[in-house]
């Protein structure tokens, strides 16, 4: 065995479509080289993966903070320490994402994005992806807990042009395409190689139409900060979920959605149309407490944010912990799998190199035990946390 191989001997894999058990994974050069089946049980069960389960690692799109780091404030030994912790949550890939702010703020992010993925390669850390701009143009009727002193309109068309970009990544901004010139404002964003994701909006059925004939073909999360399902308006909820092309990310921390709510939007989008993400903030893995972000006071109680303003002010869950709701609701692993994996490579163009566990793709691997506790987390090839 060479020094760049590695045997994950006797696992068991759950992908985005099955689950398969007493199987050997060869990582080779930080991708899966071969999955075979184990034919000596006998010193298979030696093994110290024995007993745990192999998902792909999951990919957040829409992630604004954790251990006190927030992305509008952060330079890149900030975003380091934060992908550290996301890794260590099972969390493979990621969007740092950033809430309306000023360009200023922007493009000195951008930057520290962009030298932390010149970077990452060599680290054992969530690896980022590109960039996620939460409501640059939004409705200020739905602003939720954003602030729409920063928002923009797309009065004169090149304000796309002026957002700052990253060298190179995914750019995924949520918008409201009732705006002015939003419809246009949806083509130019789709022209430009964003990936338009409808939120923060009260846009009618029609409205809702147009936007996605123009390009927009997702989501931001699905029943939050837009208008909801009523028998005579289907609402901006409703038309998501009758919408088969249409795909939703949704917040799944039973604060945000119900859980009654969370297993209807699950029965009602098709398997690959629904995205798992954290919408996490900068006191995730703090704990309880008064914290400041955005230029506000927020507060934790019981796990549940909420800003000076009384609105829920984002979450502080991890991928995790969104990924044992689905289980605690009745979901399969592998339609789990699926959610926080499989689903969001797709969105971003990245499926043939990441989202499930195939020869060939990235070995970005998480490991949990049967009380959903993460074990051990491969990225890349490497060893980013190992508690077995």
């Amino acid at each position: 065995m060479s020094e760049t191989q590695i045997l994950l001997n006797n696992i068991e894999i759950t992908s985005n479509s099955q689950k398969n058990q007493n199987v050997c994974v060869t990582v080779e050069n930080g991708k899966i080289a071969e999955i075979s089946e184990v034919n000596d049980l006998q010193s298979a069960r030696e093994t110290k993966f024995m007993g745990l389960r192999f998902f792909t690692g999951f990919i957040d799109i829409h992630v604004h903070g954790a251990v006190g780091v927030d992305v509008n404030t952060a330079n890149v030994d900030d975003l380091r320490k934060m992908a550290r912790f996301l890794a260590e949550n099972g969390v493979t890939a990621w969007l740092p994402t950033f809430v309306p702010d000023s360009d200023e703020t922007y493009r000195k992010v951008i930057d520290a994005i962009d030298e932390l993925m010149e970077i990452q390669a060599g680290e054992s850390i969530a690896q980022a992806v590109g960039v996620h701009y939460e409501g640059v143009f939004a409705n200020e009727k739905m602003c939720g807990a954003l602030r729409p002193e920063f928002f923009k309109s797309f009065a004169n068309g090149d304000e796309v042009a002026q957002i700052p970009r990253l060298k190179a990544g995914v750019h995924l901004t949520t918008y409201a395409p009732e705006i002015e010139n939003g419809i246009a404002l949806t083509r130019e964003l789709a022209q430009r190689g964003w990936i338009p994701s409808i939120g923060h909006t009260r846009a009618d059925a029609a409205t809702l139409d147009a936007a996605f004939d123009a390009g927009a073909k997702h989501i931001t999360h699905l029943f939050n900060a837009m208008t909801g399902v009523h028998h005579r308006e289907i609402g901006v909820a409703g038309w998501a979920l009758t919408n088969d092309g249409i795909s939703c990310e949704i917040i799944a921390d039973g604060v945000h959605v119900h859980p009654k709510m969370l297993r209807m939007a699950a029965k009602n989008k098709p398997a690959d149309k629904l995205l798992l993400v954290s919408d996490s903030v900068a006191p995730t893995g703090l704990g309880d407490g008064e914290y400041e972000i955005w230029d506000e006071k927020i507060s934790v109680v019981n796990g549940q944010t909420r800003n000076e303003r009384g609105s829920i002010a984002g979450s502080v869950i991890t991928m995790l912990d969104a990924a044992r709701m689905m289980l605690s609701l009745g979901f399969s692993v592998a339609e789990v799998a699926q959610m926080a994996s499989a689903n969001p490579a797709r969105l971003l163009g990245i499926e043939k190199t990441h989202g499930s566990i195939e020869v060939g793709k990235r070995a970005d691997l998480v490991a949990l035990d049967d009380n959903g506790k993460v074990k051990f987390v491969m990225i890349g090839g490497k060893v980013a946390f190992d508690n077995l």
